[in-house]
């Protein structure tokens, strides 16, 4: 069973939110691209999460649902002028996911 709800957005549409059964487990770590979004968060004030990727091209919509569905990331505010871009800001979830990721990452201590 889907725990989806419909929201009201600003410019009248509603749009669909919530976790569907077939998404990753919030447990689960993040997709490379994923990670490449969320990432670019962490130095932002507020943790906000840019519209475009380094090369000025908009991160892939699917990229940001997924990391909305599984709660590293959260709409922070509907965008009046452009209300296909959803600005989101990282979650203490997506932080600690991406801290997660890089301790997992890094040599352990040597050992003697």
């Amino acid at each position: 069973m889907a725990n989806l709800v419909k929201v009201g957005r600003a410019d009248g549409r509603t749009e669909t939110r919530g976790r569907k059964d077939d998404a990753q487990p919030a447990t689960a770590a993040p997709t490379i691209p994923q990670r490449n979004y969320l990432e670019r968060g962490l130095g932002q004030p507020g943790g906000k999460l840019p519209l475009f990727d380094e090369n000025g091209s908009s991160f892939n919509q699917r990229t940001i649902r997924a990391c909305i569905e599984n709660g590293w990331a959260e709409p922070w505010f509907a965008n009046p002028q452009i209300p296909d871009w959803q600005v989101c800001k990282l979650t203490e979830l997506g932080i600690a996911v991406l801290a997660g990721d890089a301790a997992e990452t890094k040599p352990g201590p040597s050992e003697p």
